[in-house]
């Protein structure tokens, strides 16, 4: 990688400070979550809503339209738009809440993250602002009025944008310097008529005074000075200023609760958090502070933006107080970064030619960087309230996390999407460290660290899961990232992160051995774990109580736990390297493999198996309480995940760990029953290779026949999570005189077993497409050229493992291309998102995809592990510079 301005910055530090420090870490949405909901019955979607969330203030963090704060959330910058039409000023992304939306929550906006820079030297992003009435009412009536089985109403559906009555919001900054950040907003008006528009850029503290803690006995200051800046004074982060260039006035109140409107108690102040919004729609005066002071602050300005035509206006933010002009060098420094951010691209692009794919690319990783927010909960002061209550605080009937009081987290953490999931899952964030690292790896270490701390694990090993249920189990992929992380950060850096190795595995050890002894019911190395991440993917929720009675044995399960094991070998080989004491770990972990190996082959004194010969595939086993055993003859990803089970290691590893050498040799020679597990251990592969895979041989190649079968598994957009035979042969169980049945749906779930947005019926998912990949090639290392499959099955085609992990990710990829219709399956029957010249080029990264269309589904924003797409741009980039092409299958058009 060449030594750009921003990879120096980036080298620079490899905490969240300096160029770090200010970034995008404003929640996009905080109303609704666990963390503010202070009402007696855990009603989180309604104890704080979207038409109360500009008059509350919240306890745990804050959010804003296109915002950024300090890295411990106690200054934040963010965007107020008014369209003289609506009752209110746009301060916020509205959407509809879990019980409101057929699908569960939906952000109802249009906004995208166009470009940042690791250090967020640079940063882009566009937000689509209606000109007539923003039709609040008519989105959430519409989709509480649909079911399961309808598609989502969504805003286009309105109409509103039609007619292009409507703003193009750009909203640009770069960094002058850590502290000295210069910002610029362009509103394009794409109508045919001249239209009115409010710009409110505001200023304001995080409430740290209200809540009666020591402390945070002080409150921060923001005067006006001259209707042209703000002042800012915060005892922690001193003194900045906000420059305005060419405000109409400056706007004050305070950051605290509107008690009379939410309450219905007298306000300790008359200038309440609503007072701008107030101010701005009513004209009336009395709503802010003619004192200018406050805790919250914003520049007004009036604009009218010509048809067809732009406004811009130009802000700096700097702890550079005593500047004369703060706009003499602002459009030097603003080109001067967005070259930098060009220059940093180029570098890291350097594989990937074709322009369109650039264009996802960078999109993908401007998601994945604008993502990140500040996240701030403590379990303990939680559950039992605060000093100071603006209410009277009843307690909680049902406390949530209640087992997690150790729990503290302040920190910057990469969200799935800042609107749907303002909120760390353990298992995503592992999936976005392997794109983070190629844009900053000290960061994607430095995410995997914090979520294995002691302030994140529980004190028995278990991470966290989500903030809804901490408590629920997520598959153990963190060892896996781990190593990932390391493996991308050594290809950028030239030099492996041994340190970085040991201090995760320590904490891994941990968590490993909460699963061994929390999720192997019987002791006999086969494994449950519940939910795992595959929701709405069974005949019943696996993490409820069984209908039956019993328990599951889960071949995902089981599968993750053989791939952890493998993950935690190769680590512990790695570290060897360095720190030979560490070959005793890497046996222990060959030798727990081989165990799971064993107990998946057969079971217990019934001898059932997780794999069934007569369908050639894996599914769960259930055993009831009296006696019996069950397959659960469900063809789903839960029976592809075994496949995730591999590693190889090649012989000049193992030359170079003795003890380690020595160990696996006295196991091959004493336990032949162990021995047969493993593929041709004597046989060494390509390059001098051994193998270790749950599975070899025969089973493989039925796997894989099964899972690139185009009338199963494989869409032309990748690998469903439910294979499609299930379209015509649902599955049926039969218990307590209910059917319960398992269709193949390509989009939502029309079950709802597990509620909410979890809609893992059949549709399309980046993250173990990845893994799928992931696993091919490492069979591809082994095998070589040697081992040929048909794909797709029945096709005619063969070729290598290899070519058909490349074709399966340039399918995933297509999603996002335009095809031989000109046509983005992505946006599969939105006529305006694929025509428009406005919307065309533009990209949403959704949360999964329709199976048989391509068509984005769930959260719109979720970067986070679609982010991988830009992962296997880079793959296949580098597989047509080295082979001059891509499998031939790939060239034809999808259907």
């Amino acid at each position: 990688m060449k030594d750009t301005a921003e990879r120096k910055r980036i080298h620079a530090r490899a905490d969240n400070k300096g160029w770090k420090k200010w970034g995008p870490y404003l929640a996009e949405r905080q109303w609704g979550t666990v963390r503010e909901d202070y009402s007696y019955w855990g009603d989180s979607w309604g104890f704080i809503s979207h038409e109360l969330s500009r008059s509350y203030s919240y306890r745990w963090g804050e959010d804003g339209l296109g915002g950024i704060s300090d890295n411990k959330g106690h200054i934040c910058l963010a965007f107020g738009f008014w369209n003289h039409q609506d009752p209110i000023i746009k301060e916020r992304f509205y959407g509809v809440t879990g019980p409101e939306g057929n699908h569960g929550e939906d952000v109802k906006e249009l906004y995208y993250y166009l470009d940042s820079t690791p250090t967020h030297s640079y940063m882009k992003m566009l937000y689509k602002y209606p000109q007539v009435a923003f039709p609040y009412a008519k989105l959430a009536e519409e989709n509480r009025k649909r079911n399961r089985l309808q598609p989502e109403y969504e805003i286009v559906d309105t109409g509103i944008f039609n007619d292009n009555r409507y703003f193009d919001i750009f909203i640009e900054y770069a960094k002058a310097d850590e502290n000295d950040i210069l910002i610029k907003i362009t509103a394009h008006n794409r109508y045919t008529e001249d239209a009115p528009l409010t710009i409110l850029p505001t200023l304001w503290f995080r409430n740290t005074w209200s809540w009666g803690y020591d402390q945070f006995n002080y409150k921060p200051i923001l005067n006006g000075i001259a209707n042209r800046q703000i002042e800012v004074n915060h005892r922690l982060l001193g003194k900045y200023k906000l420059f305005l260039e060419g405000a109409d006035e400056l706007l004050f109140c305070e950051n605290e609760t509107n008690s009379e409107r939410i309450f219905g108690k007298p306000n300790a102040n008359p200038y309440a958090k609503d007072g701008i919004n107030n101010y701005v729609v009513t004209g009336k005066k009395q709503y802010v502070n003619p004192n200018q002071i406050g805790s919250k602050a914003a520049g007004h300005f009036k604009k009218v933006v010509p048809a067809g035509e732009s406004v811009s206006i130009r802000l700096r933010f700097s702890n550079q107080t005593n500047q004369t002009n703060a706009f003499s060098d602002f459009d030097e420094i603003f080109k001067l970064r967005q070259d930098e951010a060009d220059e940093f691209y180029d570098d890291l692009q350097q594989n990937v030619t074709d322009p369109e794919l650039r264009t996802i690319q960078r999109q993908a990783f401007a998601g994945m960087l604008w993502n990140k927010q500040f996240f701030y909960y403590n379990i303990n002061e939680w559950l039992k309230g605060d000093p100071k209550m603006p209410f009277e605080f009843k307690g909680r009937a049902y406390p949530r996390n209640l087992t997690w009081k150790h729990m503290y987290t302040a920190n910057i953490l990469s969200m799935p999407d800042k609107w749907e999931y303002p909120w760390f899952a353990a298992w995503d964030l592992a999936f976005h460290t392997v794109t983070l690292s190629r844009l900053d790896p000290y960061f994607a270490k430095r995410q995997l660290a914090v979520i294995l701390r002691e302030y994140y694990m529980h004190p028995n090993g278990q991470l966290p899961a989500y903030e809804w249920n901490f408590s629920d189990v997520n598959p153990p992929v963190h060892a896996w990232a781990t190593w990932k992380v390391y493996e991308i950060d050594r290809e950028l850096n030239g030099i492996g992160d041994v340190a970085f190795l040991e201090r995760i595995f320590h904490k891994l050890l941990l968590n490993f051995t909460w699963w061994v002894n929390r999720k192997d019911a019987e002791g006999n190395n086969i494994f449950a774990g519940g939910f795992l991440g595959l929701d709405n993917i069974g005949v019943f929720d696996r993490s409820a109580e069984l209908p039956t009675g019993g328990h599951l044995e889960q071949a995902d399960g089981t599968g993750w736990m053989a791939m952890y094991t493998l993950n935690m070998l190769r680590i512990a080989c790695e570290i060897s390297l360095v720190r030979p004491v560490y070959q005793d770990m890497a046996s222990k972990f060959f030798e727990h493999f081989l165990h799971i190996t064993a107990a998946m082959k057969s079971l217990g004194d019934q001898k059932i198996s997780l794999w069934d010969e007569e369908d050639q595939f894996y599914y769960d086993v259930l055993h009831t309480p009296d006696g019996k055993s069950k397959l659960l003859k469900v063809r789903s990803m839960v029976g592809l995940i075994p496949l995730f089970a591999v590693e190889i290691l090649d012989e000049e590893l193992l030359t170079k760990l003795p003890d380690f050498k020595r160990r696996v040799e006295w196991v091959l020679n004493n336990r032949p029953d162990l021995a047969s597990l493993i593929s041709r251990w004597h046989e060494p592969g390509k390059g001098e290779s051994h193998l270790l895979a749950l599975l070899r041989g025969h089973r493989m190649k039925m796997l894989l026949k099964r899972m690139f079968d185009e009338t199963e598994f494989l869409s032309a957009y990748g690998i469903r999570a439910l294979s499609k035979y299930h379209d015509e042969h649902p599955y049926e169980f039969f218990v307590n005189g209910e059917v319960l049945r398992v269709k193949y749906t390509p989009a939502e779930s029309d079950s709802s077993i597990f509620g909410g947005n979890s809609n893992w019926r059949g549709p399309i998912w980046f993250p173990l497409n990845f893994l799928i990949i992931d696993s091919l090639l490492k069979f591809y290392n082994y095998y070589g050229d040697d081992y040929e499959i048909e794909y797709p099955t029945n096709s005619g085609n063969v070729m290598t493992v290899k070519e058909a992990a490349v074709s399966l990710a340039e399918r995933l990829i297509s999603i996002f291309r335009r095809d031989k219709q000109d046509n983005v399956p992505v946006y599969t029957g939105n006529e305006l998102f694929q025509e428009d010249p406005h919307f065309k080029d533009l990209y949403l990264f959704y949360e999964y995809f329709n199976g048989d269309t391509g068509a984005g589904l769930g959260a719109a924003h979720q970067t986070g592990w679609t982010g991988l797409v830009a992962d296997l741009i880079e793959h296949t980039s580098v597989h047509k510079i080295k082979y001059g092409s891509l499998p031939t299958s790939v060239e034809t058009t999808p259907e």
